[in-house]
């Protein structure tokens, strides 16, 4: 498992922006496949967006057209921005990458 530490979440306006980002040791070697994934309340963790060692970006459709997903391989960094937040966008979210290993979460809350 690799430690992973996140920053960036807190409270937000309808509309507005947030950037997370998650950082692990530099070295450890280089991380190429990161991903961010959110727990709701009383919903389970869902995937949000994804790249893959290739460097393929996925998005899930709640977010698509909204999000952006980068990562600095050199610094082993991964950073989320969410534009145009939505009350249904609150959650925790959470960085991941292969195969175990989590960040600790970070509270995101859309709320006027």
């Amino acid at each position: 498992q690799v430690y992973l530490e996140e920053s960036g979440g807190g409270l937000v306006q309808p509309g507005g922006s947030l950037k997370l980002s998650c950082s692990a040791p530099r070295n450890i070697g280089r991380i190429y496949h990161w991903a961010w994934y959110r727990q709701a309340p009383g919903k389970q963790r869902e995937l949000v967006a994804e790249i893959s060692q290739q460097g393929i970006l996925m998005y899930a459709d709640s977010v698509k057209g909204r999000s952006t997903l980068s990562r600095d391989i050199g610094e082993n960094t991964v950073s989320l921005q969410i534009n145009n937040l939505k009350f249904e966008d609150t959650a925790v979210y959470y960085c991941h990458t292969g195969p175990d290993s989590w960040g600790q979460g970070t509270q995101v809350t859309v709320s006027s």
